[in-house]
């Protein structure tokens, strides 16, 4: 470890993995080390059961309910991957794809008023929707139609929108559509956790709405995929990338020091040993005396024996919660996912991950 790196990396998760592996490509010396004994940092996919517990602390063990715990594999920060997103766009330019293989998430749902139901996102899905009446249908469908026809280089498709400084509120009203359409629109669609966006130019929000609808026409379930063995692949098939290059990687490594000298860094110290390099990048977490808490993101993992409601038994999904329907400050979203024949949890059981976004506030109940 005493030698000289063009880059030093510090933790695991998919940004910095993302790093050090285009970086090995472009042919720099790349050390990358974690202080955990698995890849992913916070966005881990965490298998045994028995190792979730440890991490949380929990007092115990699994019960034997709850089957062998090699069978289970629980992500920390799940996070959906649009089909047609930049990150997909990327995974396949790279030809990390080799290394992973991915499943369609099986459904899209929205809450609303106590129950579940289906996110409509094309024109033959707003017009069968429960979710709106009869003339709310065919004005959504108009919408849809509207954004699917954007071109924000062609302002014949603008129809007197200008996509640069009329905010989305008055795109809405443009289209007549009411509060409940507006909040799974904003939400589901566009993906926001708020409500700011209402007053915002109205372009973002469009774009959004369209690679939703681009990402489902790819595979008709839903826009999203995810990794088959959960989210923690992602950052371990970069990592792949970055050792085919020559990169070395290093887990179980504590950091005891970063190494400054004239008030610019130049190394890192890990049992008693020093490193240096040119550059170092890490996540916020090792240089915790030098960054500033902004706000905090509060999750939970639910471990159910049930389908949810209204979700045609999907064994992954999505389900959104708007701001306006729990009466919250900012929205909410749960990625479901239930065991099947791969092993990704015990057959029979459903682990839901509930996150709510907003500042110093607590209280979903799933």
């Amino acid at each position: 470890m005493n030698e000289e790196y063009d880059v030093i990396v510090l933790g695991t998760g998919l940004t910095e993995c993302i790093l050090s592996g285009i970086m090995s490509v472009n042919g720099k010396k790349v050390l990358h080390m974690d202080r955990n004994s698995y890849y992913g940092g916070e966005s881990a996919s965490i298998t045994p059961l028995e190792d979730l517990y440890k991490r949380f602390n929990l007092p115990g063990t699994p019960p034997e309910s709850m089957g062998r715990g090699r069978d289970w594999n629980v992500d920390l920060i799940p996070k959906f991957l649009m089909a047609n997103g930049q990150l997909v766009k990327m995974l396949l330019y790279t030809e990390v794809t080799r290394y992973l293989d991915f499943k369609v998430i099986e459904g899209s749902f929205v809450y609303k008023g106590g129950k579940i139901y289906k996110v409509p996102s094309t024109e033959a899905e707003a017009l069968a929707s429960s979710l709106m009446g009869l003339f709310e249908k065919r004005r959504f469908r108009k919408f849809l139609v509207y954004v699917a026809n954007f071109d924000e280089n062609d302002p014949k498709t603008f129809e007197g929108v200008d996509p640069k400084k009329t905010t989305m509120r008055d795109v809405y009203k443009k289209f007549d559509l009411g509060q409940d359409v507006i909040d799974f629109t904003g939400h589901a669609l566009a993906l926001y956790r708020t409500d700011d966006y209402l007053d915002q130019p109205c372009q973002e929000t469009i774009n959004r709405i369209k690679l939703y609808s681009e990402s489902l026409a790819r595979y008709g379930k839903s826009p999203y995929l995810y990794p088959l063995y959960g989210l923690g692949e992602l950052p371990q098939g970069f990592a792949r990338l970055s050792a085919i290059y020559g990169g070395t990687y290093m887990l179980n490594k504590p950091i005891e020091e970063i190494v400054i000298e004239n008030g610019k860094v130049v190394g890192v110290k890990s049992e008693g040993e020093v490193a240096r390099c040119k550059q170092l990048i890490c996540d916020p977490s090792y240089v915790s005396d030098r960054v500033t808490k902004v706000g905090q993101v509060i999750r939970v993992i639910c471990i159910l024996s049930h389908p949810i409601k209204n979700t045609n038994d999907a064994n992954s999904c999505q389900i959104i919660i708007p701001q306006n329907q729990v009466n919250r400050k900012s929205g909410a979203g749960a990625a479901l996912g239930r065991g099947n024949h791969t092993g990704k949890r015990a057959p029979g059981s459903l682990c839901p991950h509930p996150g709510v976004f907003r500042p110093g506030e607590a209280g979903l109940r799933f």
